[in-house]
Order: structure tokens, then C-alpha cells, then sequence
């Protein structure tokens, strides 16, 4: 019995009930990762710099096989429903284009946001006089805030996609991405957790709990973008445009910087090549 017949045989057949799994899935592994620290102590940085470079690589490798190139090839098929634009049919690469733009538009500014939200919350909880209010204290506790509202952002599109995949009925492309992105989850959420510990705060509670809630925002977000394709078919190209968009603005602009920075250079690259062919062997294999 293959892989695919398994889950429709549990999950069903419905698209966006798959999208509910796939999103439970992804998120159960994000807080598999993140409760590691209670049973791996000390996990060093080169470790986790080539699990993050892992993580890059699965998203690169995602991104194209399993987002843009079938974005591309739904949006050329002559029974494609475009969006008219004046006597301009939206067809082909240009929906995908348009929803990558929107994607990085978007992730672009929720990385300032994040800065911002994240000096807010770190005044309320320093601000009220502790023993612990010392400006050594409010830095650590601010560099975890902005770290785990990064991941928490970073999630997002990696829901999207997950949900999208399956939204647009292709159960193979829809594990493939289900799977890829779970796995490469699991050293995301320890990097919350490790963040956590390193500004002090307490191993058992917060820094499980920083890494499981980055990964919440993960099931609603498949169930959105399952849904949404569902219902309007002509918007899975812009949907997977802007899910890929999302992903690899993440990758270029946080993950392969943060893992360049402690003379782990060549470990996370190393990490990138091996989670690039993981990603392409399950598209492969599921396809």
C-alpha cells in the first residue's frame, strides 16, 4: 500500500481536511523540535547551524518542484479559469509572479513589524520593577521575542503552502510538501527553544512552550490556504506564487545569514545541499 492510498484511506478525500492534517502534522513536528531540549542538553551551534542550513535547503528545493513550476504549468492549461485584466487574460507565469511579488511584500514587512511588536511585549514584561529589570536581562529577553515572532512569521508561508498543495488536489504534491516542510520544522523549533534557554529563561516551560507556539500559527493557516483554493480553483498559481515568495525571502534574508555567523559556514551549506535533496527525492518518490 503506498503512501498516498495510507492517508486518504485515514485523512479522506477532501481537500481541505487534508490541508487540516497536513497543518497538524507540520505543527506537531515543530513542537517535537522544540521539546528536544528537555532530553538534549547542550546541543551546539554548528549542530544547529547545519539543521537550519537543512531547513533552507528543503524550502529552496520545495519552492520550485513543488509551488512554482506547478503553479506555472496550472495557470497555462487551457481550461485555466484567468483573471481578466481589461482585455489582459492573467495566465501562465504572470499569476504566479504577481502572488511571489505579494509574498515577499509581505514578508518583508512582517519582519519590521516583528521588531517593533516584539519591543512592545518586551516593555510590559520588563516594565515592572523586578530584581531582573537589568538592561542585560531586557536584551536577551527582547532578542528572543523578535526571534520567536521571526519563526512564528517564517511559519506562514509554509502553512500556506502545505495547505495550498492539497487545495489544489494533487494528494502526491501535498504530502511531499506536508512531509519536507515537517521534517525541516524539527530544527526550527529547537532553534526557538535554544534561543529561549540562552536568554535565561526556563528550559521545562518557556522554552518548550516559545518553540510549540511558533508552530500554532500552522494549522490554521493550512486550513486557510486548502480552503481558499478549494473554493476559488483560479487562485492556487497566485496562492502558490506567493507561498514560494514568502519561503525563499525567509531563506535569503534570515536563515542562510543566521548561519553564517559563527564560523559554521561550510556545515550549513553542507546542510542546504543534503535538505535540497531530500525535498527532490520526496517529490520524486510521492510524485
Amino acid at each position: 500500500m503506498s503512501v498516498q492510498s495510507t492517508f486518504v484511506d485515514v485523512v479522506g478525500t477532501d481537500p481541505v481536511v487534508q490541508g487540516l492534517a497536513g497543518g497538524l502534522f507540520i505543527a506537531l513536528l515543530n513542537a517535537l523540535g522544540a521539546a528536544i531540549v528537555l532530553v538534549w542538553r547542550n546541543p551546539t551551534r554548528k549542530w544547529l547551524d547545519g539543521s537550519l542550513g537543512f531547513a533552507a535547503g528543503v524550502m529552496v528545493s520545495a519552492s520550485y518542484t513543488s509551488l512554482l513550476i506547478p503553479g506555472i504549468e496550472f495557470a497555462a492549461d487551457a481550461d485555466y479559469r484567468a483573471v481578466g485584466l481589461g482585455p489582459v487574460e492573467l495566465s501562465g507565469i504572470t499569476p504566479v509572479i504577481i502572488g511571489f511579488a505579494l509574498g515577499v511584500l509581505l514578508l518583508d514587512s512582517g519582519d519590521r513589524w516583528a521588531h517593533y511588536l516584539g519591543f512592545l511585549v518586551s516593555s510590559r514584561l520588563t516594565g515592572g520593577g523586578s530584581d531582573d529589570d537589568s538592561p542585560e536581562n531586557e536584551a536577551r529577553l527582547m532578542s528572543v521575542l523578535l526571534f520567536t515572532l521571526a519563526i512564528t512569521i517564517h511559519n506562514m508561508p509554509e502553512a500556506l503552502a502545505v495547505g495550498v498543495g492539497f487545495g489544489g488536489g494533487d494528494v502526491a504534491e501535498g504530502l511531499s510538501l506536508m512531509i519536507a516542510i515537517g521534517i525541516q520544522n524539527i530544527p526550527e523549533g529547537l532553534a526557538v527553544s535554544v534561543a529561549a534557554i540562552n536568554a535565561g529563561l526556563g528550559r521545562r516551560w518557556y522554552a518548550t512552550i516559545a518553540g510549540i507556539r511558533a508552530g500554532l500559527v500552522e494549522v490554521p493557516l493550512a486550513l486557510l490556504g486548502a480552503w481558499a483554493v478549494v473554493v476559488a480553483a483560479p487562485l492556487l498559481p497566485y496562492a502558490m506564487g506567493f507561498a514560494a515568495g514568502g519561503m525563499l525571502y525567509v531563506i535569503v534574508d534570515d536563515i542562510v545569514p543566521s548561519t553564517q555567523e559563527h564560523g559554521n559556514e561550510r556545515v550549513a551549506s553542507l546542510g542546504l545541499m543534503v535538505g535540497a535533496a531530500v525535498m527532490l527525492t520526496l517529490d520524486v518518490v510521492l510524485g
